[in-house]
């Protein structure tokens, strides 16, 4: 009997159903088209009734969500979906799933599951993710088990103070996001953009910036791309330093959206994280780009299925 993985995004829906070894056996993807509240629960339902019919069971369902998952009420916190600021998912699942399992966590969680089942982080006991997409967040495996705090919310490292003074900007998506996400970049590189009236680099014609125009821009050497990338170098080296030194892992592996076009940045954020992290804890830790890109989360999804149908 087979498993069913569901990854929820800011922007889409994954299913994957996966056998017990982890092999995807059957994937689709649904764009949430601006669905708000329960639209996205309803999606969520139609599709595990779909996929979990009595001709095809499957053993148990796993789900990644974006956000805060809480474990004691089944809610979820999910800013990026309006209306999911306490969203009943589990309650919701349990109308269509019948007697067949159902485990849920956050997305951040599930990236790093899904790269200890079959990713860069398998035989691993004490690893992390590092999520930087449109925001940052950590999954951390201790001793085999995600590192959840006492109410769920460990891993928000967006939050991560690495610059003084306070301002008022961090109170949205903290420090570490406000300069180092995808968004931060984009933001980095207006500002310099708005301080520097005579460049007339790349970056110049471009009506909306993303990250990708700004490493676009990198890689063909312009100084003031050159310039945000490397204050985000010393932001993920930084970050990633205070990780070492606080759960001395043996991993950490780098993922989401802007690491993709950062991959090959990997090597100089070691670098930068060696000048600040505890020495003998750095040299045993190895820093790698996920194995699973875009399918991280689904993959801790199914991890998740397979971990309960275990139970």
């Amino acid at each position: 009997m087979a498993l069913l993985g569901i990854d929820l995004g800011g922007t889409k829906l994954a299913f994957a159903v996966f056998s017990e070894t982890g092999k995807i056996l059957h994937k689709e993807t649904v764009p949430l088209e601006n669905r708000k509240g329960i639209e996205v629960g309803n999606l969520i339902t139609t599709g595990i009734i779909r996929l979990n019919s009595d001709t095809n069971p499957v053993k148990s369902i796993g789900i990644s969500v974006p956000g805060i998952y809480y474990i004691k009420t089944g809610k979820v916190w999910a800013p990026n979906i309006p209306g999911w600021d306490d969203y009943p998912l589990l309650q919701e699942i349990k109308k269509v799933s019948g007697s067949t399992p159902v485990n849920i966590d956050s997305d951040r969680a599930c990236y790093i599951l899904g790269e200890s089942w079959q990713g860069n982080a398998r035989g691993c006991l004490d690893a992390i993710y590092l999520a930087v997409g449109t925001g940052i967040g950590a999954g951390i495996l201790i001793n085999g088990n995600v590192l959840r705090g006492s109410n769920d919310i460990a891993g928000a490292i967006g939050w991560m103070a690495l610059s003084k003074p306070f301002k008022d900007e961090y109170i949205h998506c903290g420090c570490f996001e406000t300069y180092a996400s995808g968004e931060g970049i984009v933001k980095l590189a207006r500002k310099y953009l708005k301080d520097d009236p005579g460049y007339n680099g790349e970056l110049k014609s471009v009506i909306k910036i993303t990250a990708r125009h700004v490493f676009s821009a990198y890689e063909k050497k312009e100084p003031l791309a050159s310039k945000v990338i490397d204050e985000c170098i010393q932001f993920w080296g930084m970050a990633a330093a205070n990780l070492v030194s606080l759960f001395n892992p043996e991993k950490i592996i780098f993922g989401g959206g802007v690491f993709g076009p950062a991959i090959n940045l990997i090597p100089p954020i070691e670098a930068e994280a060696t000048k600040w992290a505890q020495p003998i804890s750095i040299k045993q830790v190895t820093f790698e780009s996920s194995a699973l890109g875009s399918d991280a989360g689904l993959y801790g999804a199914g991890f998740l299925a397979l971990k309960n149908s275990n139970a």
